[in-house]
């Protein structure tokens, strides 16, 4: 069987990308018998070793999102063809004809505003959402299966968009961990000026993270529970962030660091005292498992899919409740018999997951076509 995978979107710097950086290491690590192809960007050619004879790269360098993705990648897939392809993503060419799967990691856009919505004209924006969402609408049809990382989106996609359950399947995500960084952690203290004990949040700040209900959360720490704390923020520094600075300049124990390395990432996780996720929804939740990787305790948001994925490991909280946000904290920062359990807790938790479990699923899927 000759099976493409869509892998332009690999990368190690976001979620999607590192979903299809995983599949595709694991797949060659696994799968002795199908052939692939696998179609990449000039960007990220060279990061896919071949260490599968199986395997074979195929340049598609076409921007993600464009309506080169819908003509010339979809010339270049109908010169390379296959019996089956994955497109981890819905940018899915809508004239494709041949046989296909598709992941689908969330459908935030269904319920939240997108981060176009700042940054486009009202009409601009209307026109592109209107096609994406037309596009997904008959994708889902077309698709002989939809893969997605948890049971909440699998119901989120059935409800939404009028798929059968059976057509849905759930390949659950894995924290990622890269053993080759450095520590030092003394060096990434300084870096970014943290001199306390701190709260860590890594992600972005479209709307649905949340992040204004945790800044909100966090004055109420600073003024009712204690002023010994940092919250340090990591992300990239773009409209969001900027709103957010903006909004709430005045608030005391704040730092934003921006977009850090790999290496700065994992001595903030080793070094932090309790990492935070108050978002509004969630397709997966990536970041407070990889907290837990460094036995690093969570306070989580109760919503979407995030019990689900985290289960006993995190301590939870309401999301729209910022009074009972702030008591969490406090109680994970000063509480010591909660903070071993939670770290116990998370740690079973984290056998759940595995890369490799993910790319046998997905063969799985791919076979049983």
């Amino acid at each position: 069987m000759k099976i493409g995978i869509d892998a332009r979107m690999l990368s190690s710097n976001f979620g999607i990308g590192r979903y299809v950086q995983q599949l595709v290491l694991h797949l060659q690590k696994i799968d002795k018998e199908n052939q692939y192809l696998i179609f990449l960007r000039q960007e990220n050619f060279d990061e896919v070793e071949i260490e599968n004879n199986n395997f074979e790269k195929v340049l598609a360098d076409i921007p993600w999102y464009t309506l080169g993705e819908q003509s010339e990648f979809l010339s270049i897939l109908q010169k390379n063809p296959v019996d089956l392809m994955h497109f981890p993503h819905w940018n899915v060419p809508y004239f494709y004809d041949g046989k296909f799967v598709v992941t689908i990691h969330d459908l935030t856009m269904y319920h939240y505003a997108r981060p176009e919505t700042s940054t486009l004209g009202h009409l601009k924006f209307w026109v592109k959402d209107k096609a994406h969402r037309t596009l997904i609408k008959h994708l889902v049809k077309k698709a002989k299966y939809i893969i997605t990382t948890s049971e909440f989106t699998a119901d989120d996609i059935v409800q939404t968009l009028g798929v059968a359950r059976t057509k849905v399947v759930v390949t659950y995500q894995a924290p990622f961990v890269n053993n080759n960084l450095k520590e030092n952690i003394a060096n990434v203290l300084e870096k970014f000026k943290i001199d306390k004990k701190f709260v860590l949040y890594v992600g972005a700040a479209y709307p649905h993270k949340n992040l204004d209900n945790l800044l909100a959360s966090w004055q109420i720490f600073n003024e009712e529970k204690s002023h010994d704390y940092d919250l340090v923020l990591v992300g990239k520094d773009n409209y969001y962030y900027q709103n957010l600075k903006s909004k709430f300049v005045d608030l005391k124990n704040v730092i934003f660091t921006g977009l850090v390395e790999d290496s700065d990432l994992v001595n903030l996780y080793k070094k932090a005292s309790v990492f935070v996720f108050p978002s509004l929804y969630e397709g997966f939740g990536l970041p407070p498992l990889e907290a837990s990787l460094y036995a690093l305790p969570v306070a989580a948001s109760s919503a979407s899919c995030l019990p689900e994925v985290l289960g006993e490991g995190a301590m939870y909280f309401d999301p729209h409740n910022k009074a009972q946000m702030a008591d969490v904290l406090y109680t994970i920062l000063t509480d010591e018999n909660i903070r071993s359990e939670l770290k116990y807790q998370a740690r079973e938790n984290l056998k759940r997951f595995s890369w490799e479990k993910l790319a046998n699923e997905t063969k799985d899927i791919y076979l049983n076509l």
